[in-house]
């Protein structure tokens, strides 16, 4: 009998896979899975077998995160990095310690500063002014759908009293209309000729960066969500294309073309070009990214009915739809066609809805293909919608760290949302109960890339660091075991991964080691478990010190 290279023993290991969910050793030879058991699988430990005792520590898939920003992540990690601060003084200081041990730098770029951290989540410039006056400062917020920048900055890009604001955005401006320092979404464009360009050296040193960080919390592949220029980013696929033939991508990736909304069928041709090109080893560009609206805490995610105001009265605003409706059936239906899988940001209601119809009417007109389309973020979704992924087989891609009472939810959402709709969010438990396929991800540096720190608040839906006993929407709360799946087989789904995501003979060793067996520990412990090995195709990519 063929011995095996490498064998967990004493369990537990969690297989998920339906016939037998738990066993106690696993063996693998080569990139795959040769047997999962009890005490019979230990006849295959040879003289040359790696043994690893799990002594009671769990054995897990391989989490995969279906939507994240890899490069852009990594990136940050080396600028001005605002994660985690959470008022503005702590912004501020950050951003001066950075600017004085970094005076060879022409830009202050970084981000990840938070909404709340300043009234109305709106931030102005005179602050920014205040800690570096003399050099230009560019900071996207934490979900990357605004930036922050100071006067320098302003009058670099030309923006003044008299410049109009973009279809797809908005110039947040003081009384007389002068740039307040706050641009949301497609205004952060306006910016796009004057930032400095990142090389490509730079680029694949971010995405090894951010590869080392997403091994150490188990994650063994993800589908990044974003390849193409956006607003002054340059595209992050160069870095994935030579990484992989270099051999340093030892994740499983799969890309997002990013759809260009100034743009429409004519860009087809392009991006059937650039799958075929970007295509190598462990990486393929296979997904197109259609970002069909916006957040809700800037009113620019689509509804389908007004937001409110400060005071409770409905607006006329509604959010953008940043691609037509009517157009985006066409362009999905074609692209369905084409065997490209579509990555919607879908946030709003009306952004879910018209998503839904876009695959319907490419379900419609191709019949049932394999491209497995799905819908990110899902802050918000009519309850009419909600039996439509499955009937469609559209894929729910959940977020659940942003299912949480926290003050951005709060203070900036609820209020502007009203009882009723604040009560559709993050439907988690209802589009499990109607039957949907649910896929999860991080956004990534949007929130925390930790799957741990994710699994607590789709179990429990409170942050793991709570201080209060509120549930936000309990009814909506997932199961260890499903929300673990979401993370595992539902994100190898989505990349088309069908031999990874369960611990089963023939399937490639994509595999976790936790500190202690999650499902026999308290829910509310969840966040308090740690990675201590993560390994791809047999291969350890990461071990704890």
């Amino acid at each position: 009998m063929p011995k095996a290279d490498l064998v967990f023993t004493h369990g537990p290991v969690h297989t998920g896979d339906a016939a037998r969910t738990r066993a106690s050793s696993l063996a693998v030879t080569g990139e795959r899975i040769t047997a999962v058991g009890h005490d019979e699988v230990r006849e295959l430990i040879g003289p040359g077998t790696e043994v690893v005792d799990l002594s009671g520590k769990l054995l897990l898939p391989g989490f995969q995160d279906a939507h994240v920003h890899a490069v852009f992540g990594g990136l940050e990690l080396a600028e001005c990095d605002l994660t985690g601060t959470n008022d503005a003084e702590a912004s501020l200081r950050r951003i001066r310690e950075f600017a004085d041990a970094h005076p060879e730098r022409t830009w202050i770029t970084g981000g990840g500063w938070s909404l709340e951290s300043f009234a109305g989540g709106l931030p102005t410039r005179q602050l920014l002014d205040s800690v570096v006056p003399d050099r230009p400062v560019y900071l996207p917020n934490r979900d990357h759908h605004g930036a922050w920048v100071n006067t320098r900055a302003l009058e670099l890009a030309g923006i003044t009293k008299d410049t109009p604001d973009p279809s797809d955005g908005r110039i947040e401006r003081e009384s007389d209309g002068t740039p307040s320092g706050v641009l949301q979404e497609g205004a952060t464009g306006l910016f796009a000729a004057v930032l400095p360009q990142r090389t490509a050296a730079d680029r694949l040193a971010g995405l090894l960066r951010a590869q080392e960080l997403l091994h150490s919390l188990g994650i063994t592949g993800w589908q990044d969500a974003l390849l193409g220029a956006f607003h002054g980013q340059a595209d992050p696929s160069d870095a994935y294309l030579t990484a992989a033939r270099e051999g340093s991508l030892t994740a499983r990736v799969t890309g997002a073309l990013w759809w260009d909304r100034a743009r429409g069928a004519e860009q087809i041709p392009e991006l059937v070009a650039r799958r075929a090109e970007l295509a190598h080893g462990r990486f393929r560009a296979s997904a197109i990214k259609i970002m069909q609206d916006g957040i809700a805490e800037n009113f620019t995610a689509a509804m389908t009915s007004p937001y409110l105001d400060a005071c409770g009265c409905a607006t006329t605003n509604t959010g953008l739809s940043f691609v037509d409706p009517t157009a985006l059936r066409q362009y999905v239906t074609t692209l369905d066609a084409l065997d490209f899988q579509v990555h919607f940001h879908a946030l709003g209601d009306r952004a879910v809805r018209e998503a839904l119809d876009a695959i319907e009417a490419a379900r419609a007109a191709n019949g049932r293909r394999t491209a497995r389309h799905h819908l990110a973020h899902l802050q918000v979704v009519h309850p009419d919608d909600l039996d439509r992924f499955a009937q469609l087989g559209a894929i729910a891609n959940i977020q659940p760290l942003w299912a949480a009472h926290e003050p951005q939810m709060d203070e900036l959402t609820i209020p502007f949302l009203g009882p009723e709709r604040a009560g559709w969010q993050y439907p988690f438990g209802a589009l499990l109960r109607a039957g949907a396929t649910l896929a999860a991800g991080s956004d990534w540096p949007v929130s925390s890339p930790d799957p741990l720190a994710g699994l607590h608040v789709a179990v429990n839906r409170q942050e793991p660091d709570a201080t209060d006993d509120r549930v936000f929407l309990p009814e909506q709360r997932l199961d260890l075991t499903t929300a673990v799946a979401a993370y595992t087989a539902g994100s190898a789904h989505v990349n088309g991964l069908d031999d990874a995501g369960t611990l089963q003979v023939g399937h490639l060793a994509d595999l976790v080691v936790l500190d202690r067996d999650i499902f026999t520990a308290p829910p509310q412990e969840i966040a308090r478990a740690t990675v201590l090995q993560t390994y791809v195709g047999g291969a350890r990519v990461y071990t704890a010190d």
